[in-house]
């Protein structure tokens, strides 16, 4: 949606949340939430027209200078912790309503320039923009606070309720993940085998773990093929907690007789950040993170048993980052990526259905 059309879809609806006791009538939508990057645009040229203003202002410019250094530090904020914190975007609209409070009360040049007039009144266009912006983020992460079905346990109920038993001659694998998984074509790369995809975009651990009786234990597999993490680190999940979700979904495994696969997370590079900024994967995923994870998911397997599947250095470059040919946006295999991985699960997974050793000892939550 360009900024002008928006504009004139959202106006309407700042005035009417504006005036004295006014109520929005029930027929009016609740405001669409920009996407990202259309955010980032809005706030750095929100940036820019403050800095614009100081240069016909001097006053302004000395005043409001600490508030345009608050914008721009909070802006990187939002890029390396993500744009789904409330309280990095409340920062900034408070730092642009303080602006204009004091834009208004310093003394202006006379004439005043009509090109400083026409910035001043982009930056509160912009500011209802914010408003707007702001009041609906929040509502869709209340929208999530409020959702019954937080694990999103509906997205395979029907295919569940319909997947056959599995054979006897062929055993069934859950491949089970967030979005690296759930793009995986697996029928493509395994045309005679029951292996079964169960990846939801966007899941860390945690909602993983919560669905794990309905999409895993439910479906009867052999095995279980877990990739998960990368998720928990961009969002700031500890990984005390992390851990945590890994051996609980371990236990009920073990509980249930199904053999573990646990693969490495994948690393990430910045090469595509030219295509789009989205694509700067290691400010919220810091390689660091990613080793540190790495090496506690290989004790855990090595501890327990099971199967480790080593994406990681199999995908890495010199520099232990994404290969750049291997994705096209630092984070999700293209097909070239699926391409290495494929022979290293069907590897991990055969090496999990193998009959345990009998004196690996195991902790078991049951």
């Amino acid at each position: 949606m360009r900024r002008t059309d928006f504009l004139k879809r959202i106006l309407p609806l700042c005035l009417l949340a504006a005036a004295a006791g006014a109520q929005a009538p029930p027929a009016i939508a609740p405001a669409p939430l920009l996407p990202d990057r259309e955010a980032r645009e809005l706030y750095t040229r929100t940036v820019q027209l403050m800095e614009a203003g100081g240069f016909t202002v001097p006053e302004l410019a000395r005043a409001g200078a600490p508030l345009i250094e608050n914008m721009k530090q909070t802006l990187e904020s939002l890029e390396f912790l993500g744009w789904r914190n409330p309280t990095l975007h409340f920062k900034m609209l408070t730092n642009v309503r303080a602006f204009l409070l004091i834009s208004d009360a310093v003394p202006k040049p006379m004439p005043f320039p009509e090109a400083s007039r026409r910035q001043l009144a982009e930056l509160r266009d912009n500011q209802l923009l914010l408003e707007v912006y702001f009041q609906a983020l929040v509502e869709q992460l209340q929208r999530q606070l409020r959702d019954p079905d937080r694990d999103n346990l509906r997205r395979y109920a029907e295919a569940n309720q319909t997947l056959p038993a599995p054979a006897k001659d062929k055993p069934r694998v859950v491949f089970y993940g967030d979005s690296i998984t759930d793009g995986w074509r697996l029928n493509e790369y395994y045309p005679d085998r029951d292996f079964v995809n169960r990846g939801i975009s966007g899941q860390i651990t945690g909602q993983m773990l919560g669905r794990f009786q309905s999409d895993v234990v439910a479906l009867k597999p052999a095995a279980v093929l877990i990739l998960a993490g990368t998720n928990d680190i961009a969002r700031g999940v500890s990984p005390a907690s992390i851990q945590a979700n890994f051996m609980m979904m371990g236990d009920l495994a073990d509980h249930h007789g199904i053999k573990m696969a646990i693969a490495t997370i994948l690393p990430v590079s910045d090469y595509h950040k030219d295509k789009n900024p989205a694509n700067e994967r290691t400010r919220m995923r810091p390689p660091q993170a990613i080793n540190e994870m790495n090496a506690w998911l290989k004790r855990f397997c090595e501890e327990r048993g099971y199967a480790l599947v080593n994406y990681f250095d199999a995908m890495k470059n010199a520099e232990g980052l994404l290969t750049i040919d291997l994705a096209d946006d630092g984070l999700h295999p293209n097909a070239k990526g699926y391409r290495v991985m494929a022979p290293l699960a069907l590897a991990g997974i055969e090496e999990a259905l193998k009959p345990r050793q009998p004196e690996r000892r195991r902790r078991r939550l049951f």
